[in-house]
């Protein structure tokens, strides 16, 4: 079976207060990207399985891929067996795009139809909850507010329909960690859902990631990428998730690719 495990922007990102657990809570709006990875999973040809992954930015050990951590975790619950599958990697990683959360979710529902496990939807997201906190938003991949510690999902209705959208990541990696390092959970004056159900010309103002301040200051080659976004014109533009990929919403095909040398750049349309 193959399959195309997509990424995610956010909408608005506030970090308003801290859980004695360490994890810090969370609103945002997860929007699904159609910049996939390539997913490939099969029943293993021979008693000992085989992972392998090939594309861009890969580290570490296989058995530290979040593909193989789900495998796994199905596995010691259902004793299906040993699979051969490969991972290739198009999403970039450390740009808040949700790319690893992604492969992670879809090689659970990937894994529950080979092997006819008849998870259902809340069994899924909560599997994928034992993975990280963006997981669950990939089983049913659309728009949703999250809340809590990113795991709590409620659809929302926002449509995008018509936009395009610029993706510029540029040549740096910011860990989870080092992002939250620079936040002060705060609570937000104004709902997330308020303001985006407001004309999206009014965003510019009103639509915040807490992360872009603390990140914006470290590495102001991520603030210039979102100020070009608006010099080509884009409707709203901001950084997605805890950085470093920033994006722009366009109303046409803003083609500013060539704005952007040594940047991974993505464009296409909602």
């Amino acid at each position: 079976m193959i399959n195309f495990p997509n990424c995610k922007i956010n909408l608005g990102l506030s970090v308003t207060g801290r859980f004695p657990d360490g994890y810090h809570c969370i609103e945002t709006l997860i929007v699904p990207l159609p910049l996939s990875d390539i997913l490939e999973i099969v029943p293993a040809s021979d008693s000992r399985g085989n992972f392998s992954v090939t594309g861009i930015h890969i580290t570490g050990n296989n058995g530290d891929n979040l593909c193989y951590k789900a495998w796994k975790l199905l596995d010691d619950e259902f004793h299906f067996g040993e699979v051969d599958m490969h991972l290739h990697k198009i999403v970039p990683a450390g740009a808040g795009l949700g790319g690893g959360s992604s492969d992670a979710a879809f090689t659970l529902k990937m894994l529950n139809t080979i092997f006819n496990l008849a998870l259902d939807v809340k069994a899924l997201e909560e599997f994928a909850s034992r993975l990280g906190m963006d997981c669950p938003f990939f089983i049913e991949n659309e728009p949703a507010l999250a809340s809590g510690k990113g795991e709590i999902l409620r659809k929302f209705n926002l449509n995008l329909k018509g936009l395009h959208i610029t993706l510029v990541k540029p040549q740096i990696h910011i860990s989870t960690a080092e992002a939250y390092a620079g936040i002060n959970p705060a609570e937000k004056q104004k709902p997330l859902e308020e303001i985006l159900r407001s004309p999206m010309d009014e965003w510019k103002n009103l639509l915040i990631n807490d992360f872009e301040a603390s990140v914006f200051d470290r590495y102001p080659q991520i603030r210039e990428i979102k100020e070009k976004l608006y010099d080509a014109g884009a409707i709203y533009a901001a950084m997605s998730g805890s950085g470093s990929a920033v994006f722009g919403l366009f109303s046409k095909p803003a083609k500013a690719a060539s704005k952007f040398p040594d940047c991974f750049v993505w464009e296409g349309s909602l």
